[in-house]
């Protein structure tokens, strides 16, 4: 009988002294802290190993409040703590919310140059930069829809059905509907031999006529003209600055959407840059006959896949297949597949957001201001026909 109390009273023992080593934890852990938030603060960076199993005995039958063992034998042993159970709580469960990322980089699509050869035209003059038109030719490492190829990065599974269902955004009879803006907006073209460029880093230009905000006039024109209003915001989020600049476009466009909430259609202008496997710079074109050599396009939609919160992204990639789909009927090789990636991009502002790679370093400004021209007309046509 003696033996099999012994062996009772032996865990129980055992027991209050790990409790016992906890609570001086705790309180070694806290002390000075004159506050709640500095206790807080001071739990939050020792309690790197909770001890979960001693809330039995704490008489903590349940995470009612989510708060860990560590942090209620702590609670036990301070009256500040205790009386504010609650507020500690809110505060130890409380999300830092994580920054925009800038994008990764984006390693080239693995398309194939097919033999198209450019058009001559006295409009468009040529920079010497090596032209090619990339094209999927097999539908392997694609998601297929129609004549719409999706580069899928991420985890999600793709299906026709949901990229075929119609989409959110629309137009309506308010004003503005559409936000141009360019989170790298130095990003700049390779005009002819001849023109002195002032570069201000690799292939990014403070002057309009040479970046992508030169692309966004023409394309906040092109809306004009077919009746859509359009807010263009030109500023250069990327500079003096490039890292950070995702951060400073996305207060922008917060900042719009609060005082023009009828901006449905957010339109991010990026150009790309390419070289092939032995570091060779080169443009992609979409010769248009009557036109000439037009800059090919890619649209780059974010998702949730960083972890940052992005529940409708797939709007963004409904209307992105919608628009591809469209366009390629007319213009089956100016459209590069559309990439599906982690990253958000500030996509999730609006379930009508874009990022728009119009063209490649290498190609000429003309190019890349007439695939802006196109691509504003066929979008806002189509927009316009379906808001009928």
């Amino acid at each position: 009988m003696k033996a099999a109390v012994k062996k009772r009273t032996v865990p129980r023992r055992l027991g209050a002294m790990v409790l016992a080593g906890c609570t001086l934890w705790g309180v070694a852990v806290t002390a000075g802290s004159e506050t709640v938030m500095s206790a807080v603060t001071a739990l939050r960076q020792g309690a790197s190993a909770p001890l979960s199993a001693l809330q039995w005995e704490l008489g903590d039958f349940g995470p009612e409040d989510g708060l860990s063992a560590a942090a209620v034998l702590t609670l036990s042993e301070s009256p500040l703590l205790l009386s504010a159970r609650q507020s500690v709580a809110k505060l130890l469960s409380t999300e830092t919310p994580e920054k925009p990322q800038d994008p990764v980089e984006q390693i080239p699509v693995e398309e194939t140059p097919v033999d198209t050869a450019p058009l001559p035209t006295e409009e468009i003059p040529e920079n010497g930069i090596t032209a090619k038109t990339l094209v999927p030719t097999t539908p392997e490492g694609y998601t297929v829809s129609g004549k719409v190829y999706i580069s899928n990065s991420t985890d999600h599974k793709l299906s026709i059905q949901d990229l075929t269902a119609s989409f959110d955004a629309g137009l309506t009879d308010e004003e503005p509907q559409i936000l141009i803006i360019h989170t790298h907006g130095s990003e700049a073209y390779t005009p002819a031999p001849g023109e002195n460029v002032d570069y201000c880093g690799n292939r990014r230009c403070l002057e309009t006529r040479y970046n992508v905000v030169g692309v966004g006039d023409v394309m906040a024109q092109t809306f004009g003209e077919l009746g859509i209003s359009v807010l263009h915001d030109r500023t250069l989020y990327d500079y003096p600055s490039y890292s950070g600049s995702y951060d400073r476009s996305l207060k922008a466009i917060e900042s719009y959407l609060a005082q023009y909430p009828s901006i449905h259609f957010i339109l991010d202008i990026h150009r790309d840059a390419i070289e092939d496997t032995e570091g060779n710079e080169y443009k992609v074109i979409s010769p248009v006959e009557g036109v000439g050599n037009i800059a090919q396009i890619s649209m780059v939609v974010g998702s949730d896949g960083s972890g940052l919160v992005h529940p409708k992204w797939m709007e963004n990639l409904k209307l992105a297949t919608a628009l591809q789909q469209n366009i390629s009927q007319r213009y089956p090789t100016l459209m590069r597949p559309i990439l599906l990636r982690n990253s958000r991009y500030n996509q999730h502002a609006t379930t009508g957001s874009l990022l728009l790679e119009m063209g490649a370093a290498g190609n000429s400004p003309e190019e890349a201001a007439l695939a802006g021209e196109l691509f504003a007309r066929e979008m806002g046509e189509y927009l316009l026909a379906r808001s009928k």
